[in-house]
């Protein structure tokens, strides 16, 4: 078995549970592989169109035990993106649910369990697979961009495990999926909790959805996981008001919390007797590479907090020498076993081997306190040059969603004007004069955009990329 395998403990343990009242155990789990060993009885590339279901817990951890390395995709991905990746990648195998099968009755059936179906595609061309080669998701939760992150089973087992540890994860652990499984934030969880044997708590209802709630307390959740987007909308929701006694843990990571918000939901935990642990990752280095330790929530609120079991931090200048002073701005740097083996842009990349040496310079530019504590800044590319003056679009965007209770809203532009998207008609000009007055520079270099929604990716994060065309 290559990542997970059976711990003779856990056999008869409940590896899931949907909201259907569906579940499946360990057991089963190792049978169900065993006899898609028959099915797959080779080491091959695979397209998995997942959702948040048993079908799809149960088809991915089959592939790692029986080396089959997939490709993690949203089951709802327009169909011309799929098909963009299928010509790319030529998988010898497509897993999806059975309600999305129909989309590709070109391709052959040849097995399906938990509501999805296995097809034999027909591409007369087979790329060689690196042998370390475990499994491909699409960066940050995207969904049409050929770019894949290549991650190793070392890159999985190390992350897993060091969650796990730094989170104390056990079997009696419940987990509830409020993120979508192709997003690696969502599948870190599947992968740590898997791994000590605890039950998930599978749904693909959202967090505005009560059914979410109601399943939420019936199977008596101990955690939830959410992006900032998440926990803004769970503040709308009067979260604070909730009675949840089974809740234990709330993770948040996928971007900076805002301070005010951070400091907020650590308050919250101290009062309720739960812990609120911020962390900080990339799928380019699997998972996870710090967490913020929940007794330090609220004394240290706004950080990000320690490397992670196994893992170190350094800072780097411009001219990439250490910075060891604190409370000086450098671009982040991690160095440890989940760093991944590199991208793939097309099939003929399946092939590389380890590109990165266990390193990953993260694009981030962060402080240190005099503690060892990290802070990120912002993004080393998210900064405009607005008449001379450099300006953070991140904490740009804080600031405005902070005066305006969270107000979605996005920043991006060119040199020497900005653009400010905002899903409110009636802010626009407030927006403006606020914005004006705390940079001191001329309303003229600013532009507040109404439109209906901001665009997001899986992982909550906003698709700057699709903003640009609103630009003059």
């Amino acid at each position: 078995m290559a990542f997970f395998d059976i711990n003779e403990q856990y056999k008869d343990n409940i590896l899931a549970i949907d909201d259907e009242k569906n579940q499946v155990s360990y057991s089963d789990l190792y049978e169900y592989a065993m006899k898609m060993s028959d099915v797959i009885d080779h080491r091959c590339l695979v397209f998995l169109f997942a959702s948040n279901s048993i079908g799809s817990i149960v088809n991915y951890l089959s592939f790692l035990n029986n080396r089959i390395v997939p490709v993690l995709l949203n089951w709802q991905i327009e169909k011309e993106l799929a098909s963009n990746l299928l010509d790319l990648y030529k998988p010898e195998y497509i897993i999806l649910p059975d309600k999305a099968a129909e989309k590709y009755i070109e391709f052959e059936t040849v097995s399906e369990g938990y509501g999805y179906k296995i097809l034999k595609t027909d591409f007369d061309r087979k790329f060689d697979l690196y042998d370390e080669l475990a499994l491909l998701l699409t960066t940050s939760g995207s969904t049409g961009s050929p770019k894949l992150v290549r991650q190793s089973y070392k890159n999985i087992d190390a992350n897993a495990n060091s969650i796990a540890e730094y989170l104390c994860i056990d079997s009696k652990e419940r987990p509830i999926t409020s993120l979508p499984m192709n997003y690696t934030y969502g599948l870190s969880i599947i992968n740590s909790h898997a791994l000590k044997g605890a039950t998930i708590l599978v749904t693909d209802k959202s967090l505005m959805q009560k059914e979410f709630w109601s399943f939420l307390k019936e199977e008596e959740a101990t955690s939830i996981a959410g992006v900032p987007y998440n926990y803004e909308i769970l503040e709308k929701l009067r979260f604070f008001r909730m009675t949840l006694p089974s809740l234990k843990t709330m993770t948040q990571a996928g971007g900076k919390l805002s301070p005010e918000l951070h400091k907020k939901f650590a308050e919250y935990a101290r009062d309720n007797d739960k812990h609120f642990v911020v962390m900080y990752g990339q799928c380019e280095a699997t998972a996870r590479m710090a967490y913020l330790p929940y007794e330090k929530s609220l004394e240290k609120y706004g950080s990000m907090g320690v490397a992670i079991p196994g893992g170190k931090f350094t800072l780097i200048d411009a001219e990439g020498k250490e910075i060891n002073d604190a409370d000086t701005v450098g671009e982040l740097v991690y160095e440890g076993p989940n760093v991944t083996l590199g991208y793939a842009e097309r099939g003929e990349d399946l092939i590389k081997g380890d590109e990165r040496g266990g390193v990953l310079v993260t694009g981030d530019m962060a402080k240190r306190d005099e503690e060892g504590y990290y802070y990120i800044v912002g993004r080393k590319k998210r900064f405009l040059k607005v008449y001379g003056n450099r300006v953070n679009l991140d904490e740009t965007e804080r600031l405005l969603k902070t005066k305006f209770d969270y107000m979605d809203c996005a920043c991006g532009g060119v040199d020497d004007h900005m653009y400010i998207f905002v899903t409110s008609k009636e802010v626009e000009n407030d927006v403006k004069d606020y914005i004006s007055s705390i940079t001191h520079l001329n309303p003229a270099a600013f532009s507040v955009v109404w439109i209906d929604e901001i665009p997001k990716n899986d992982s909550g994060k906003t698709k700057y990329s699709e903003l640009e065309k609103y630009y003059n």
